[in-house]
């Protein structure tokens, strides 16, 4: 008899450990384990608590025999139970006890109990209850079996937590690779793609569930390489497994990067870091490859070539002149009339005016970038202003034909008188400058209901279409003969734009090539110019 005794609790555990093995989830091997437990043990009910980290509590994670509304009675069995296992006395005293009194204030009938903690470590993980119904004590024995159920109850508590601390551990690195910034892709051995992230997806126009499965060069095809190598002839080479030299710590990384051929057969300048995982035994298990964009920081490298460029160019001109001049004065050999020393002074006087102007541009182009533009807020009357700059411009050419047009009773505005006549004089010298067989050059002005209008046209070479887009952005010009041999630095539509927005307005262009340009600019008449202005960072201060 005893021998069978012994063979159901053996089936009983065998049949546990193989629920331990095969089934993650906690509920069901804690439901199986009690019913074990009580079975083997004679009992009609039976409860497992569990410690909750949140609630900082004992509650009920598996109960049999009993009604789900009376478990909260129970709790005097367990709320002397210690979370250190060396702090506890077990059996617990007083447990017949205090389910006495659970079962004549709940009306269970229950006389009999017998627990044991679940213990791994340190740790009390919990603990495991069988019930009697009848006046039957438990004996010794019954406690050395459900010892045995406890201890698998507590590696079964054990394993889910590990298991859990594992699925929270990879959603959370799931979700850092799926909304990384950059594109992240997984290659297995055979460079077949096993992860693909959005990022990634978006950067190459490859859906992430038909990269999957294809290997890495049917998805990285480049156009143009500034490398020497990819990530084939590498391997080709021995990379990752001859990276580094002997007796070095390894540095396995390899920084591809170029021109990558999009999907819609588009390109996009990126760099590739491919980064090599290994096992303990250095076997390749994955190459984990970083995909940044790079197209901002190429610009901005194209950029400070181009300021350089248009920088050195515009300042060699005026700086030769200057010392030409300047030196050709002190020529002690020479004696100069008063007419050829007042034409070598205005020559260097206008030049450091040029000098001066570019300078002034170049802190303006710095003052944006840092969100600094300073502006002084006034009332402007916008035709007063444009009859000066037309005055102004008339000494400076006789081909041209400059006049005025403005409704009358044309409006005030509040404005930066200083930055408007920046606007303007800009404006004029494009006009005078890109029509150079002269021609009618005017100064035009409009009233809306919200906003006033002004206009500047000209009747010279006009801007392609194609060009009209990008003649407002830093260092840029228009591609022909002309503007080559035009003097410009490019940054006065560019200054003029951000003074224009600055003030919560707009500038476009119109033109066709062959007939001219006008480019017209809004400045706001009601107070929302004032909430637009402070929203694009640009400081304002009123006079």
């Amino acid at each position: 008899m005893l021998t069978d005794y012994r063979v159901r609790q053996r089936d009983y555990l065998l049949q546990i450990s193989r629920a331990l093995t095969s089934r993650l989830d906690l509920t069901e091997v804690l439901r199986l384990i009690l019913e074990s437990a009580a079975e083997m043990l004679s009992g009609q009910a039976g409860l497992i608590v569990l410690w909750d980290p949140e609630k900082e509590d004992f509650r009920v994670r598996a109960s049999y025999g009993l009604p789900p509304n009376a478990l909260p009675l129970f709790r005097p069995l367990w709320e002397d139970l210690p979370r250190q296992a060396d702090l506890l006395r077990w059996p617990v005293p007083h447990l017949d006890q205090k389910l006495t009194l659970v079962s004549t204030q709940g009306g269970v009938l229950l006389r009999r109990v017998i627990g044991l903690p679940m213990v791994v470590g340190r740790d009390v993980m919990g603990a495991i209850y069988v019930f009697r119904a009848r006046g039957i004590r438990f004996s010794s024995d019954d406690l050395q079996v459900l010892s045995s159920f406890a201890d698998q109850a507590a590696i079964a508590v054990h394993n889910a937590q590990l298991y859990e601390a594992v699925s929270r551990e990879k959603q959370r690195l799931d979700a850092v690779l799926e909304y990384s910034a950059d594109g992240v892709m997984l290659l297995d051995p055979a460079h077949r793609i096993t992860i693909f992230n959005r990022a990634l997806a978006r950067l190459t126009g490859w859906p992430a569930e038909e990269a999957i499965g294809r290997e890495h060069d049917q998805v990285i095809v480049w156009a143009r390489l500034e490398t020497e190598m990819d990530l084939t002839r590498a391997t080709a080479g021995g990379w990752p497994l001859r990276a580094w030299p002997p007796g070095r710590e390894r540095d396995l990384s390899l920084y591809v990067e170029g021109d990558l051929r999009r999907r819609d057969g588009t390109t996009v300048s990126v760099g590739i870091t491919y980064a090599p995982l290994f096992d303990e035994d250095d076997h390749l298990i994955n190459i984990i490859a970083n995909v940044r964009d790079i197209t901002r920081f190429r610009e901005a490298d194209e950029l400070k070539a181009t300021f350089v460029s248009v920088v050195s160019h515009e300042l060699k001109t005026p700086v030769s002149l200057i010392k030409g001049y300047a030196e050709t004065l002190l020529r002690e050999d020479a004696r100069w009339d008063a007419e050829t020393v007042r034409e070598s002074l205005t020559v260097i006087a206008e030049e450091a005016d040029r000098l001066n102007e570019l300078i002034d541009n170049l802190l303006d182009a710095s003052r944006l970038e840092a969100g600094a533009l300073d502006l002084t807020i006034g009332e402007v009357d916008l035709v007063a202003l444009a009859e000066r700059m037309v005055a102004r411009f008339r000494t400076q050419t006789d081909k041209h034909l400059l006049v005025t047009d403005f409704p009358p009773h044309f409006p005030l505005v509040e404005a930066d008188e200083r930055r408007i006549e920046q606007v303007l004089a800009n404006l004029l010298a494009n006009a005078i400058k890109y029509s150079p067989q002269g021609g009618r050059v005017q100064i035009s002005g409009r009233v809306l209901p919200d906003q006033v209008i002004i206009t500047v046209s000209d009747e010279g070479i006009g801007i392609p279409r194609e060009e009209q887009a990008r003649i407002f952005d830093r260092f840029y010009r228009v591609d022909d003969r002309l503007s080559r041999r035009t003097p410009g630095t490019g940054l006065g539509l560019y200054l003029t734009k951000a003074v224009i927005e600055a003030h919560g307005g707009r500038i476009w262009v119109e033109s066709e090539p062959g007939q001219g340009a006008a480019f017209s600019f809004s400045l706001p008449l009601s107070g929302d110019k004032g909430q637009a202005a402070s929203g694009n960072g640009y400081a304002r201060r009123n006079t």
